[in-house]
């Protein structure tokens, strides 16, 4: 089994469409798919909110790097441009971890090296694996709690928008 955990944010155009296309996309593989929390931009670039959630998906046939190449595929279909590091995007599809795989390749770095520092992976993580674990670095939940009170004052859970109908 190839188990992933995949995290999701849109905040251009439609962008509760882009990630319900996501899941759509991955529809065969999903395990689970977390609430959606609408989030402050991160990175410093001025820019509108962002609708974020975390997925986990499953498939013997997926591994790291096609985890990588299939969210790469649904940010292009969404019609995904790349001009600025931490800037605006339709969907940012980024591979948190994929069954404990360790990997220092430039394209896919895992886990994932800002899950560390963002509540808005850890949240919703938190959201459909309580249990979750980051390799290498411990239980999500104390990843969570070592942010600080302030990690999750950005966010707004949005139990009105759903990911999977």
């Amino acid at each position: 089994m190839t188990r992933a955990v995949l995290s999701l944010g849109s905040n251009l155009g439609d962008r509760i469409a882009h990630l319900r296309a996501a899941v759509a996309g991955l529809a065969d593989t999903l395990v689970a798919a977390s609430p959606v929390y609408e989030t402050a931009p991160w990175g410093g670039v001025e820019q509108d909110d962002f609708l974020n959630a975390v997925l986990i998906v499953d498939d013997p046939g997926t591994d790291a790097w096609g985890w990588l190449r299939r969210g790469q595929a649904l940010e292009n279909a969404s019609g995904r441009v790349r001009e600025v590091r931490w800037g605006p995007r339709t969907l940012d599809v980024d591979v948190v971890t994929v069954n404990g795989v360790v990997s220092s390749d430039p394209e896919l770095l895992l886990p994932h090296p800002g899950t560390l520092e963002r509540a808005t992976v850890l949240r919703p993580w938190l959201d459909i694996d309580p249990d979750a674990v980051l390799p290498g670095h411990g239980p999500v939940a104390a990843l969570l709690a070592a942010l600080g009170s302030d990690a999750e004052a950005g966010m707004r859970r949005r139990d009105d928008l759903t990911l999977v109908p």
